[in-house]
């Protein structure tokens, strides 16, 4: 799976640079074309001679050659890559990466690269332990970024693997896997995410805390497998990363309606997950509404059912995934969802579980399937509960 692929290996100041060195010949081995860059700290810790004697390449450190002065692209770098592998991480680069602070050539090309980012810590147990270092990880995962570290067997079973470098073979394992993976969905898939604004002045307006970030972690995931990825996504400040990603941008609940019909025909499969307002004010005022001291009384009207209309016009080759944000009888009413409105799965989360729900980086669902599957998970990161649906949706597409 990864020949022919082209790498980045980016080399920062830890004393497990060595390692990279093997990282590197592995990954030549496997058909890669492999390029380095360095930070300047890396360089003290293994030489760029030796990289490059096994890459054939000049190893790329600085933003103008020595020599010649030639401008080295990191533009042009991220654009060639398939993939970014940073190994080892150090928790200074790690925290650059975190907060955009581009002062060296691995970061800027970080910072531009396309393609899916694989990050290796290396540092000890009491830095990689310190609160900063830890949300600084927190932030590269909700970027997408990948984070390699030991999980299981001996290594991690002693206090010592936490914050050591993940073995070379196992991280070109990884890699091989990630690619392996991105090959099975090759499929269309419209997403839906974030909340909808309902106006009730040109200023003002109905809405919901919802901050896409799930939606926009299922479609970061659906392209990473090969999909090709629909997002209709409502008024929120999250960004797509993969090009795979065609993202229409709506307010309303009828905005997003509308633009849901109009491209669910032609979709493999479709994941409603955003948080639509199921109500709008009837009547929108021209200027803004000024306090009277009076009660004010606004009239509200049903929004049209995305998840219905769509359910509606189901072909039986198509996948129609739902989602349930509910507070009291959950089961019931995620069940009595799924099936009104001719869903093949829907997935249920609770505000009654704490780190579930709107505004945070973690999510707990069940999911819960037509034939009477009921799956439950732990509380995760938004990205790996996008990872279990998608792997849902596979199963249950594959199955019609």
């Amino acid at each position: 799976m990864l020949k022919g692929k082209n790498i980045i290996v980016g080399i920062t100041g830890s004393i497990a640079a060595y390692k990279a060195a093997y990282l590197v010949r592995g990954l030549i081995k496997k058909g890669c074309d492999v390029q380095v860059v360095m930070t300047p700290s890396g360089k003290e810790f293994i030489t760029p001679v030796t990289l490059s004697a096994l890459t054939g390449k000049p190893v790329v450190s600085e933003f103008f050659t020595a020599n010649t002065g030639s401008w080295n692209s990191h533009v042009d770098l991220g654009l060639w890559a398939d993939a970014l592998v940073i190994a080892p991480a150090s928790a200074s680069t790690i925290g650059k990466m975190a907060n955009g602070i581009a002062d060296n050539m691995m970061i800027t090309t970080y910072l531009s690269a396309k393609a899916p980012v694989f990050v290796a810590p290396a540092m000890d147990l009491d830095m990689f332990a310190h609160p900063s270092t830890q949300r600084n990880l927190q932030t590269l995962r909700s970027y997408g970024n990948h984070i390699i570290e030991p999980t299981s067997g001996e290594l991690a079973s002693h206090l010592i693997g936490k914050g050591r470098m993940e073995e070379p073979e196992v991280i070109i394992e990884y890699l091989e896997n990630f690619f392996a993976q991105k090959e099975t969905l090759k499929k269309k898939i419209l997403i839906t995410a974030g909340p909808t604004h309902e106006k009730l002045d040109p200023v003002r307006f109905i809405g919901n805390y919802s901050s896409g970030k799930m939606g926009f972690a299922l479609a970061e995931e659906c392209a990473n497998r090969g999909a090709e990825v629909t997002l209709i996504a409502g008024p929120v400040s999250v960004k797509t990363i993969h090009p795979n990603i065609k993202r229409i941008d709506v307010e309303s609940a009828r905005e997003m309606h509308d633009a849901a019909l109009s491209c669910f025909e032609d979709q493999d499969a479709a994941i409603l997950c955003a948080a639509v307002a199921d109500y709008r004010p009837e009547n929108i005022a021209d200027m803004k509404l000024k306090r009277s001291g009076e009660t004010m009384n606004i009239n509200l009207v049903p929004n049209p059912d995305i998840a219905a209309a769509l359910g509606q016009i189901k072909k039986d080759a198509q996948t129609l995934v739902g989602f349930a944000l509910e507070t009291n009888d959950e089961e019931s009413n995620a069940l009595g969802k799924m099936e009104r409105k001719n869903l093949d799965f829907i997935v249920l989360n609770s505000l009654q579980d704490k780190g579930a729900g709107f505004r945070v980086d973690t999510n707990k669902i069940t999911i819960l399937n037509r034939n009477g599957d009921k799956k439950e998970f732990a509380l995760k990161l938004k990205s790996e509960v996008a990872s279990d649906i998608i792997d849902e949706l596979v199963k249950v597409s594959d199955n019609k």
